[in-house]
């Protein structure tokens, strides 16, 4: 008499070759799908996924980021990290700044950018909103980074 069970579980097994559970979509432009969460590990979770060298600049931001604010804040909103000062509800939240990946490079959304010195050079159709878009070959000025998260930590968060 033969295992029926053995030839049914292999069948079964063939079937549920499905995606893991942990594996991340990539969203247009390389943008990674995480969901929405707050504090570290979802924040940590869209870093790594960012494609190739987005990766490593994702990490080269959050350290900057932290080192720069002592207690920051952390969320993963819309597919993007977001990153707060103070002790405002993480569900409400007072963020001052997010950054997504775009095909070519990495943008930087300051929320109250226009409030920084000197300008983060790119304009938005929202007066408050400046970015900071930073590709693959650019040289990527660090203190100056540093400089506006330090300014932009200092402002009233943007709520959302």
């Amino acid at each position: 008499m033969s295992d029926s069970t053995s030839g049914t579980s292999a069948k079964v097994a063939r079937k549920t070759t499905t995606k893991s559970a942990t594996e991340v979509v990539l969203l247009s432009g390389g943008n990674p799908q995480i969901a929405k969460g707050y504090g570290e590990a979802p924040v940590q979770a869209y870093i790594a996924a960012m494609p190739g060298w987005k990766s490593d600049l994702g990490h080269r931001l959050d350290e900057i980021i932290v080192r720069t604010v002592p207690g920051v804040r952390k969320a993963v909103k819309w597919n993007s990290p977001f990153y707060g000062a103070g002790a405002a509800d993480p569900e409400r939240g007072g963020w001052f700044l997010s950054f997504r990946c775009f095909t070519k490079y990495v943008k930087v959304t300051f929320f109250r950018g226009a409030s920084l010195r000197p300008l983060p050079p790119g304009e938005s159709k929202h007066k408050e909103v400046r970015y900071l878009d930073i590709r693959e070959d650019d040289r990527f000025d660090e203190a100056q980074f540093a400089d506006w998260v330090k300014q932009a930590s200092q402002l009233p968060g943007e709520r959302m």
